[in-house]
C-alpha cells in the first residue's frame, strides 16, 4: 500500500518544481508587467496607479504607430512568402529526388543560425560598400548599387529578406510532413482514377494541408510580432525608424529611455496580438478533438 501511495505522488513530485518555475517566471512577471503598465513607472517600478495612461500614452505616440504599420508591413510578406515557397519545395521534396536528403538540409540549415547571426551576415552581405553590391562592382558592372539597408523606402524589405530565408525551410518540413502523411491508399485511388501531376495535389493531395497550414501559421504569426534580434542585428530599428518594430520600441522605452510604464504598455498590447492568435486556434482544437471523441464514443 505504501508503495503505491509512493508510485501515485512521485509524478506530480517530479513535476512540481519546473511548474512553479514556469508559474513564477512566467505568469509572475507576465502579471507583473501588467501592473507597471497601469502605473507611473519611469526609470524605476513604481506604485503610483494610473490606469490607462501609459496606453493612451502609447497610442498618441507616432513612434509606435510607425512601428505597427512596419509591423503589419512585415507580417504580411513574412507569412505569405514562406508559405507560398515553403509549398513549392515540399511539392518538390515529395518527388522522392535522389537528393533529397541533402536538399533538405540545405534548405532547414537556417533554422540552425540564430536570428542575430542571420542578421549580421545579411547585413554584411547587403552593406554597399563591403557586401555583394561591391563585389558586383569588382566584376566589372560599376554603375550597380543595392543601397536598401540606408533607403528609409527599402530598408524594412532587407528584414523580409533575411527573415524569410531564415524560416521557408521550416515551412517546408511543416507542408513535407502533411503530404507525407497522406494515407497511400488514397493516394493510389486517386491515381488509380487518373489523377496525375498537377490534379493530384489540386484535388486530393493539398486540401489535405489544412492542420499544416495552422502549425505554420501559428508559428509565423506571433514570431512576426516578436521579432526583435534580426531587427537589432540587421537595420536597428533605421535609418531613422523605417524599420522599428514593436519589440524594438518597447525594449528601447524599458530599458534605453527610462520609461519603463509605456514600455511595459507596449508589451502588453504584443502580448494581446499573440493571444488574439493562439486562443482561437487553440479553442478550435479544443472543440475539434471533443468532436473526433463524441464521434469515437
Amino acid at each position: 500500500m505504501k508503495m503505491k501511495l509512493q508510485h501515485h505522488h512521485l509524478p506530480p513530485l517530479l513535476i512540481a518544481p519546473s511548474l512553479i518555475i514556469c508559474l513564477l517566471f512566467f505568469y509572475g512577471f507576465m502579471a507583473w508587467t501588467g501592473w507597471i503598465s497601469l502605473t507611473r513607472s519611469g526609470l524605476l517600478p513604481s506604485n503610483e496607479f494610473v490606469g490607462l495612461m501609459q496606453y493612451q500614452r502609447l497610442f498618441a505616440d507616432e513612434r509606435w504607430l510607425v512601428a505597427l504599420a512596419n509591423l503589419a508591413r512585415f507580417a504580411g510578406l513574412f507569412i505569405m512568402i514562406p508559405l507560398a515557397f515553403g509549398l513549392l519545395l515540399a511539392v518538390l521534396l515529395d518527388q522522392k529526388l535522389r537528393a533529397e536528403g541533402a536538399l533538405r538540409l540545405i534548405y532547414l540549415h537556417p533554422m540552425a543560425l540564430s536570428l542575430i547571426v542571420t542578421g549580421t551576415v545579411w547585413r554584411w552581405l547587403l552593406d554597399p560598400e563591403l557586401g555583394l553590391p561591391q563585389g558586383v562592382r569588382q566584376l566589372g558592372f560599376t554603375a550597380f548599387r543595392f543601397d536598401w539597408l540606408a533607403d528609409e523606402q527599402m530598408a524594412l524589405y532587407t528584414l523580409v529578406i533575411a527573415a524569410v530565408w531564415q524560416i521557408t525551410g521550416f515551412v517546408m518540413a511543416v507542408f513535407l510532413a502533411g503530404l507525407r502523411g497522406v494515407d497511400d491508399a488514397v493516394v493510389n485511388a486517386a491515381r488509380l482514377d487518373g489523377a496525375r501531376g498537377f490534379t493530384l495535389y489540386r484535388r486530393i493531395l493539398l486540401p489535405t494541408l489544412g492542420p499544416s497550414l495552422f502549425s505554420a501559421l501559428l508559428v509565423l504569426l506571433p514570431a512576426s510580432i516578436k521579432s526583435f534580434d534580426l531587427v537589432v542585428a540587421l537595420t536597428d530599428g533605421g535609418p531613422g525608424h523605417a524599420s522599428e518594430l514593436p519589440a524594438l520600441y518597447m525594449f528601447q522605452m524599458a530599458f534605453e529611455r527610462s520609461r519603463l510604464g509605456l514600455g511595459a504598455a507596449s508589451a502588453m498590447v504584443m502580448m494581446m496580438m499573440v493571444l488574439s492568435i493562439a486562443l482561437p486556434y487553440a479553442y478550435a482544437r479544443g472543440r475539434a478533438s471533443k468532436r473526433q471523441g463524441a464521434g469515437h464514443a
